[in-house]
């Protein structure tokens, strides 16, 4: 095996010092060697998920930083459930090799004003998939601890249901779910494998294994991600045995969710889906709300909202939406999740479908990367006290968010260190000048 590929398998060990010291390695070889590195292409992926939540390559934050960097991507971002455990990781990855980057954490909140209708989590009304966006410290806060333990406990409880159904497979959080994620941050996509794997040992005829899932599933295919997502839709989807049907109580506002991020210097982001549910039709209204809590951005999985070719109501709700979003002067986030089976590492910016969008999303990228930078080197980001002071309209404000995200190199980042609070923005643009 050659020495890249050993260390670049190194980068998703579960030991953050293995991982640290092999993306060290792997620069100081890709410096030595005069192998050049791609300049930025135009493509940009801020919604990746790491092993932190889950990640279907099994990426750690360290893994994605140097994937990005090798592919050229503009800004790359991570955003985990529930969790800010790769922020550290992921912004000093950036730092060394030269990656302009972006950390977020995404969670379900509920929505009291639109209790009645389904908004992003179908099925589910009043619940919806909410972010913070341009996080830049890891922190230990109530909010944080609160969800992180709600969110457990819903996994312990749907072990126990499907565990009934399931008989006589059995799963036993700590030794066969922990393991699997690196701070035990299990998702359901965690106890789909380990179902499979658990089911695996117990039938290890493959003619008994076949049957059983069959008898269990109602089908079987042979195993892998495929098995792993049909034990998902049967057993913990609606429908399933281990789903339980939310309601107010079950995650917190999304008022709360929007006071945790705007304390931490985030950007609170509402996560649209493709406008076709009933909260989603009502989108002017529901961003009415969103924004009287505090939320200023608007994130978007492009690859639901198009197939390619094909003109229909989904990709026109996508250009609906962007064009609500910059006539709000909300920024946009974009990425392809790469949680689940056939998410890509880049969305296709060469779509005809996304082409008359991507301006809007490469925009996007660099305001939360200029955010980022700022707030993480002076905590004058994008939301702070500071930009409130210098900016006459939100409009002025993604200008200069957006020119100093796409001129600043992550080398220069420390020339915005010690600035002072009535530092202008035409004086921080000339800084990294």
């Amino acid at each position: 095996m050659a020495l890249t590929e050993l260390l670049e398998r190194q980068l998703d060990s579960f030991d953050p010092r293995l991982r640290k010291e092999a993306l060290s390695v792997l620069w100081r070889e890709s410096q030595a060697n005069g192998g050049v590195l791609p300049q930025p292409n135009g493509e940009v992926n801020l919604h990746a998920h790491t092993f932190f939540s889950y990640n279907v390559y099994g990426y750690s934050p360290s893994k994605y930083a140097w994937l990005a960097r090798k592919a050229g991507l503009g800004v790359a971002g991570i955003v985990d459930f529930d969790a800010l455990d790769g922020l550290d990781e992921f912004l000093e990855a950036g730092r060394l090799i030269g990656l302009k980057t972006c950390v977020s954490m995404e969670s379900r909140v509920f929505v009291p004003e639109f209790a009645g209708r389904v908004i992003n989590s179908p099925g589910e009304p009043g619940i919806a998939y909410f972010m913070g966006v341009g996080f830049t410290k890891s922190v230990r806060h109530p909010f944080l601890t609160k969800v992180r333990s709600a969110a457990q406990q819903r996994i312990r409880n749907t072990i126990a249901l499907v565990n009934a159904y399931l008989r006589p497979v059995q799963l036993d959080f700590e030794n066969d779910v922990a393991p699997l994620t690196p701070n035990g941050n299990a998702t359901e996509r965690h106890l789909c494998e380990a179902y499979e794997r658990k089911a695996a040992e117990m039938f290890p005829d493959p003619a008994k294994l076949a049957a059983y899932w069959g008898e269990k599933l109602g089908s079987a295919p042979p195993s892998g991600l495929q098995l792993q997502a049909l034990i998902r839709a049967k057993t913990m989807k609606q429908g399933g045995v281990g789903y339980v049907q939310p309601d107010g109580g079950s995650f917190p506002t999304m008022a709360e969710m929007c006071r945790f991020v705007l304390e931490q210097g985030a950007i609170p982001t509402y996560a649209w889906l493709d406008g076709t549910s009933e909260g989603e039709k009502s989108i002017e209204e529901l961003l009415d709300v969103a924004a009287a809590a505090g939320t200023a951005a608007l994130n978007i999985i492009p690859d639901r909202n198009y197939r390619l070719g094909v003109k229909d109501r989904k990709l026109q709700n996508l250009y609906d939406v962007v064009e609500l979003a910059e006539k709000r002067d909300f920024p946009v986030i974009v990425g392809t999740e790469m949680n689940a089976p056939g998410n890509k590492f880049v969305d296709s910016f060469e779509a005809a479908e996304l082409r008359p969008i991507i301006p809007a999303f490469l925009k996007g990228a660099d305001i939360f990367y200029g955010h980022s930078a700022l707030q993480r080197q002076a905590g004058m980001g994008y939301l702070s006290p500071w930009a409130g002071r210098a900016f006459a309209a939100v409009a002025e404000k993604n200008e200069f968010f957006a020119r100093l995200g796409r001129e600043l190199h992550p080398a220069a980042e420390e020339k915005l260190r010690d600035l002072a609070r009535e530092t202008s923005p035409e004086e921080i643009l000339a800084k990294i000048g």
